[in-house]
């Protein structure tokens, strides 16, 4: 009687020992405890943007969506950079920029961003035909200025002319020279007789 008081004390110390370790039952089956995990990681984040770097504090998280006359541009990412920087350097070598736009000289940054545009209208978008469809801006009426490559029709890689028939879509990148201040962040877009703006910072 003593020997088998001893054995089935033995047995379920042994076991206890096993469950608090995190084991499994000796069937095979998985204790509640080991099959829970330690612990889970944190999904990575995103970086869209870098306005809070000059003084932006967003109103609306990106991306942002705007819709005129059959046409929507979403942005995707912004990113500013002191024009000077090896990030504006890199990117100017990268993609054949050069150091001026056409109006712009002397620019303060370079701003390089990610968009996808879709053509849901009936009528044929083209760059070439009344120019940009969307504008950027900072400041007043001061635009950010689009940078200009040469580079084939709808380049994915980072945009030169841009021509999509009705039902088409591009997602690309496009670089910008700005020289101002940052007031708020606006976009406007124009297209068909219809105009719409967003505002991700607004004007304080």
């Amino acid at each position: 009687m003593k020997k088998s008081i001893v054995k089935v004390t033995t047995a379920v110390f042994l076991l206890s020992q096993l469950l608090s370790m995190g084991g499994g039952f000796p069937d095979g089956r998985v204790s509640a405890a080991a099959a829970a995990p330690s612990s889970a990681k944190p999904a990575a984040t995103v970086m869209t943007d870098n306005l809070f770097k000059y003084g932006l504090k967003k109103d609306v998280e990106l991306p942002v969506t705007l819709t005129a006359g059959g046409l929507s541009y979403t942005l995707e990412k912004i990113m500013i950079f002191d024009f000077k920087s090896k990030e504006a350097v890199g990117l100017r070598k990268t993609y054949g920029y050069g150091e001026e736009s056409g109006l712009l000289l002397n620019p303060q940054y370079m701003v390089w961003t990610k968009f996808t545009v879709k053509n849901n209208s009936n009528k044929l978008f083209d760059t070439l035909n009344g120019g940009e469809k969307w504008v950027l801006q900072f400041q007043g009426l001061n635009p950010l200025e689009p940078v200009y490559r040469l580079a084939k029709m709808n380049d994915k890689s980072a945009v030169n002319r841009m021509r999509l028939n009705p039902g088409e879509q591009l997602s690309s990148y496009q670089a910008y020279m700005f020289k101002g201040d940052f007031n708020y962040f606006r976009i406007n877009l124009y297209f068909n007789g219809a105009f719409a703006e967003k505002y991700i910072v607004e004007d304080n």
